[in-house]
């Protein structure tokens, strides 16, 4: 079982229309870790998520999307605050920036004390990412749980900057040189490494990363593929893909499901695995992971794939 933690709001899409003094909006229900655990469950892997969910329409929503996606809802805590909202507008390449209208949110008030003590013995591995890693009080919570389980679960952490929410980068850069130690798998994307890291080569990072104590760290690179460092010195990089783009929202996470899931069917979730496995088999995870974020980039918001979409059969 995997369990992603964290974010979990609307994104609102502002429709096409030439009258400005209307706005229609699509929503639909977003947050990074979130679509980690839909990529997962799609893909036929238990998931659950952990977060504070509102009983706001928003919360209602969410909670409803997770139990038609299959996505456990054992660890949510309820709250009256308001569920997060993103506003979401996308470029002429269809790659979103986004407003955010969060203070004092569900998912970021999360207290340290309301991590779970213990969790069921199946739990594999722990995700999490974005916002929700460095707005307070659910970023000390979830420290606090990669403090607590890192020993014995497979932590998996991807920064996603979201400097429209926290714009001070150093507070970014912090908690990345917190979490990186515990974390067996790090991903990020270039453009996260620019702001992070201004002027620095992606493949330095990663390696800084993995010098650090991650056991693989993974920069993806848009239409050009991904590149791979492990600690056992494996250096992999793939090509992407070629589709015709609706827009890149949740283009990241789909990549970061994929890692996840093609690491529990090798049999390579866990540190020891990641030791041993060897260049072919990072390059046959990292083309898995590009073809499934492709196909999200090939349909409109963060649309995951399932796995009849990538040609793989049902899991028992």
């Amino acid at each position: 079982m995997f369990l992603s933690c964290g974010d979990a709001l609307f994104d609102l899409f502002a429709e096409p229309d030439a009258d400005v003094a209307k706005i229609a909006l699509s929503g639909r229900v977003g947050g990074s870790p979130l679509n980690v655990a839909l990529g997962l469950s799609r893909l036929g892997h238990p998931v659950g998520f952990f977060t504070k969910v509102s009983g706001d329409l928003f919360g209602r929503r969410i909670r409803g999307f997770m139990a038609r996606e299959g996505i456990d809802q054992r660890f949510l805590i309820p709250t009256d605050r308001n569920t997060t909202l993103a506003m979401v507008s996308l470029g002429a390449d269809g790659s979103p920036a986004y407003a955010f209208y969060i203070e004092g949110t569900a998912d970021r008030s999360i207290e340290p004390a309301e991590v779970p003590a213990t969790f069921p013995d199946d739990l594999e591995a722990i995700h999490l990412a974005s916002y929700s890693t460095v707005t307070e009080p659910t970023a000390s919570a979830l420290a606090h749980l990669v403090r607590q389980e890192s020993a014995r679960r497979f932590i998996s952490y991807d920064p996603n900057i979201r400097a429209s929410i926290e714009p001070e980068l150093e507070i970014w850069r912090q908690k990345v040189a917190e979490l990186v130690p515990s974390a067996a798998l790090v991903k990020a994307s270039e453009e996260d490494l620019e702001l992070l890291y201004p002027g620095r080569a992606p493949d330095a990072v990663i390696e800084d990363w993995v010098a650090a104590g991650a056991e693989m760290a993974v920069v993806t690179r848009g239409e050009r593929g991904a590149v791979a460092v492990t600690s056992a010195g494996v250096h992999a990089s793939v090509g992407g893909q070629r589709i015709l783009v609706a827009d890149t929202v949740g283009a990241g996470d789909t990549f970061q499901a994929a890692l996840l899931a093609g690491l529990k069917e090798r049999g390579q979730l866990s540190r020891a695995a990641l030791k041993v496995t060897d260049q072919a088999g990072i390059e046959d995870l990292l083309h898995f992971a590009v073809r499934a974020a492709a196909i999200t980039c090939s349909r409109r918001g963060a649309d995951l794939p399932r796995r009849a979409d990538l040609g793989l059969q049902p899991r028992a």
